[in-house]
C-alpha cells in the first residue's frame, strides 16, 4: 500500500477534525521549546478517542510507519520531536481531554492523556482534594506527557513524583492492542508492575491514553518562607530541621542563588527582593496542613527562631498573607524566565540529598576554571535531591561561541555527578539530547536490559525511534 493510502485511510479514522497536513499548521509540532530541533512530518494525526488511537497504530503498524507521540510538546529533551526525515506521522493527543471519573472517597481521579495539568488540579479542588503535581507549565503541560516523562515539580518531597502518584494506566501497544490497566488499588501483589515501564518510557513502548491518579486532603493552611543563608553548606542542614521540626508537613523547599535573583530583578516585571540585605543563598519554603487550626505557623517561627539564634539562617520572612505567598513564589518562577535573556547551558541532575551541597561546590569549582567568569545558577527542588544546574554565559561573551561548548561543560557537570552516584537527568527526561550520553553513565547491563525492553515491546521499532535508548 503506498504512503497517501496509509496517510488517507488514517485521516478517515480520525475524521476531518483530527488530522492537519498543511505545512503553516504543522509547524508546533514539528519543534521543541528551545528550538534546538527542528523536525518534519507527513501527517498530524489528532485523535478523540483510544479507539480512534488504536486504530491509527494498527494501520501504522501494518506500513512500517513511525509514530511519534505528543502531548504539550513542552519538553526540553525533543522527545517529542519528529525526525528530520519526515517518514513518520506525529500522533498529538490534545483532543483527548476528558476526565472520565472523579472517585472522592478513594481519593483517585481518571484523566485521558490530554488533559491539561492546571485542567486536572482544578477538578480535582471541586471535589475538595488535591492533586500536588505542579510543574511550571501546567498551563499547558499535558498529563500523557507528564506521565511519558516521569516529570516532578515542586511538591515531590512530599507527595512524591508521577510514577508514585499513578495508580494505573490504559496504553495502546505498539501492535495496536489496548491494555486497560486502570485499577484504582494501592495494593495489587500479582506480578509485574507493567505501568513502570511505561511512566518514564517517552512513548518509546506505546502510547498512554489515560490513567488514574491519586488525590490527596486538600490543604487547609499554608505557610511560606523566603530564608537568607550565608553557605550553600547549610542549606541541607536546614533541609533536615525543617523536615524533622513539621512532622512531615514541609510540601517544598527550593533553593534560589543571589546571582539568578538579580537576573530575574533586571529582567522579570513584578520580582521583589524581599530582604534588607543581600545574601549568597536563599530557600523557599512551604509547609501545609489539611488541618485548620494546625498550630503550622507556630511550627514554622520557632524553626526560623531556632535558625537565627544558632546563626543557621542570616534573614528571613514569613508571609503574612496569600498575596505575599505569591510574590515570593513569583521569584521561583521569574528566576527560570530570567535565564533566557542570556546564554544558558543547562543540565537537570539529582544527588542524594545529602550530597547537594558537595555537588554543587565541587561542579562550580570545575566550570569557574575551565572558564572564568562563567554564572553558575544552581536552583531548584533541593528537598528531593534536584538541582537545576544552569550555566550562564559570562558577562560580555559571545552567545554562539558559548553555546557551542555545551558538550564541554557537560562534560564536567556530569562527571561530578557519576561521582556522587547521581542521575543526569532528574525529571526532563531523556529523548534525544541524552540519548547517547546516558550510555556513558548507565552500566552495560542496564542499557542492555532497556534495549531488550524496546526490541520485546516493539520489535518493529515504530514507536518515537531515535529517542531515549538506541536499537
Amino acid at each position: 500500500m503506498s504512503i497517501a493510502a496509509v496517510l488517507e485511510r488514517i485521516k478517515a479514522v480520525v475524521g476531518p477534525r483530527g488530522w492537519i497536513d498543511d505545512p503553516s499548521e504543522e509547524e508546533p509540532y514539528l519543534t521543541e521549546a528551545r528550538r534546538l530541533w527542528r523536525g518534519a512530518t507527513r501527517l498530524v494525526a489528532r485523535p478523540a478517542s483510544t479507539a480512534e488511537v488504536a486504530e491509527v497504530v494498527r494501520i501504522c503498524a501494518d506500513a512500517r510507519l513511525p509514530i511519534v507521540p505528543q502531548g504539550g510538546n513542552t519538553g526540553l529533551v525533543a522527545g517529542g520531536v519528529p525526525p528530520e526525515d519526515r517518514d513518520n506521522i506525529v500522533l498529538a493527543l490534545g483532543r483527548m481531554n476528558r476526565i472520565r471519573e472523579i472517585d472522592p472517597v478513594n481519593f483517585t481521579m481518571t484523566v485521558e492523556a490530554g488533559c491539561i495539568l492546571a485542567q486536572v488540579q482544578q477538578a480535582a479542588a471541586e471535589a475538595d482534594r488535591l492533586f500536588p503535581l505542579s510543574l511550571g507549565a501546567e498551563g499547558s503541560y499535558q498529563i500523557g506527557g507528564n506521565l511519558s516523562t516521569n516529570a516532578g515539580g515542586i511538591a515531590v518531597l512530599r507527595y512524591g513524583d508521577t510514577r508514585e502518584l499513578t495508580l494505573g494506566i490504559e496504553v495502546v501497544l505498539p501492535d495496536g492492542r489496548v491494555w486497560d490497566g486502570l485499577r484504582g488499588l494501592r495494593k495489587d501483589n500479582t506480578g509485574y508492575d507493567l505501568k513502570q515501564l511505561f511512566i518514564g518510557g517517552e512513548g518509546t513502548l506505546g502510547i498512554i491514553t489515560a490513567a488514574t491518579v491519586k488525590f490527596f486532603p486538600k490543604p487547609r493552611e499554608t505557610d511560606t518562607a523566603f530564608l537568607a543563608l550565608s553557605k550553600v553548606e547549610d542549606v541541607m542542614d536546614l533541609f533536615a530541621r525543617a523536615r524533622a521540626a513539621t512532622a512531615d508537613q514541609l510540601t517544598a523547599f527550593e533553593l534560589i542563588p543571589r546571582a539568578a535573583l538579580d537576573l530575574a530583578l533586571v529582567h522579570i516585571p513584578g520580582t521583589i527582593d524581599p530582604l534588607a540585605a543581600r545574601h549568597p543563598w536563599y530557600v523557599l519554603l512551604e509547609m501545609s496542613s489539611s488541618q485548620t487550626e494546625s498550630g503550622l505557623r507556630g511550627l514554622l517561627e520557632r524553626l526560623l527562631t531556632a535558625a537565627l539564634e544558632e546563626g543557621l539562617v542570616a534573614d528571613g520572612v514569613i508571609a503574612e498573607s496569600g498575596a505575599q505567598a505569591k510574590e515570593l513564589w513569583h521569584i521561583r518562577e521569574a528566576i527560570v524566565e530570567a535565564q533566557l535573556y542570556s546564554g544558558s547551558i543547562k543540565h537537570d541532575i539529582s544527588v542524594p540529598v545529602s550530597r547537594v551541597a558537595e555537588f554543587i561546590i565541587r561542579a562550580t569549582a570545575g566550570v569557574s576554571e575551565r572558564l572564568p567568569g562563567i554564572r553558575p545558577m544552581a536552583f531548584g527542588h533541593v528537598g528531593d535531591g534536584n538541582i537545576h544546574f544552569n550555566l550562564t554565559q559570562p558577562k560580555g561573551a559571545d552567545t554562539a561561541a558559548y553555546l557551542a561548548r555545551w558538550q564541554e561543560f557537560n562534560d564536567i557537570v556530569h562527571g561530578v555527578v557519576r561521582e556522587l552516584h547521581g542521575s543526569i537527568s532528574a525529571e526532563h527526561g531523556v529523548g534525544r539530547l541524552k540519548r547517547d550520553e546516558i550510555t556513558h553513565y548507565k552500566s552495560p547491563v542496564e542499557i542492555e536490559l532497556m534495549r531488550r525492553v524496546k526490541c520485546a515491546l516493539d520489535p518493529a521499532n515504530i514507536m518515537n525511534p531515535g529517542k531515549l535508548v538506541r536499537v
